[in-house]
């Protein structure tokens, strides 16, 4: 049997403080599979975005481990990227020079600077800029783009050094929803292309259905995982098919079952009884 690419085993997070400890994570146990595209869904507080922070070794875990590759994770690596809600860009160096910041660290770091590998990073750069509709706007500074270019950017250095695993918390939230469904084209081009394994989370469950091949649905206080569904959708989509019955199905339950974990059920329950009386 194939070793997965992450094993993410009784994994616990707990915060601690002078007031108070919180249980954030809970006996998390998942195994994620080379180049597979993993969505994270759940009410707020349910700690998506805590596992998605250890696994890039932001954070580290209470008890439990994550191998990536076989191996712990003990920190960040360059074989994780992530991208974030907020395009964290440098407003003060273009869309290239941004694009390729990161791999200029490296070189720069580097004992003797590599002129092959400079070029091969202006190659890259170059390919990532095409990738992402940016060629035009490779001079451009943060401030002249717009946020669904601006997040084109980010992915495009996140992509740079080549990283076999992207992680991405909540990263087209702040769009409008026509950017939303061109970038969910985009990232899903962009993991056939670059074949790497992608780990999502989102609030919005028809996102996590038309990007994932799996939804893992995670249940709040303390954060666990509750569900996973696999997506009856082809590898190769297109917008037409959120309307197809078995999208609209899979919503439905997901959506359902998020109401129950996260106790919004009991409130509409209990609103509904308000109502009946005249409250």
């Amino acid at each position: 049997m194939t070793q997965p690419k992450i094993r993410i085993q009784h994994v616990g997070k707990r915060f601690e403080s002078k007031e108070r400890s919180i249980e954030a994570l809970q006996d998390i146990n998942l195994e994620v599979q080379d180049n597979e595209f993993i969505t994270f869904v759940g009410a707020s507080g349910c700690g998506k975005s805590t596992l998605l922070r250890i696994i890039a070794g932001l954070e580290t875990l209470s008890s439990g481990e994550i191998l990536l590759g076989g191996q712990p994770i003990d920190g960040p690596g360059v074989d994780r990227a992530m991208v974030f809600q907020h395009y964290s860009l440098y407003p003060w160096l273009t869309v290239m020079k941004n694009i390729k910041f990161c791999r200029q660290l490296k070189v720069i770091s580097d004992s003797v600077r590599n002129d092959a590998d400079i070029e091969t990073a202006s190659g890259r750069a170059d390919a990532l800029l095409s990738l992402m509709g940016l060629t035009p706007f490779a001079d451009a500074y943060p401030n002249q783009l717009s946020g669904g270019m601006q997040q084109r950017v980010a992915i495009a250095r996140a992509l740079m050094p080549k990283p076999a695993t992207l992680l991405m918390d909540e990263p087209f939230g702040a769009l409008d929803a026509q950017t939303r469904e061109v970038m969910h084209d985009l990232i899903r081009h962009v993991h056939r292309l670059e074949k790497t394994t992608i780990l999502f989370v989102t609030h919005d469950v028809e996102e996590a259905i038309y990007l994932g091949s799996r939804v893992v649905l995670m249940a709040p206080r303390p954060g666990r995982i509750d569900s996973i569904f696999d997506v009856p959708l082809p590898a190769l989509r297109h917008q037409d098919m959120k309307l197809a019955p078995e999208f609209t199905e899979l919503k439905r339950t997901i959506l359902a079952r998020i109401r129950e974990t996260s106790g919004m059920q009991t409130d509409l329950d209990q609103l509904a009884k308000l109502t009946a009386v005249g409250l």
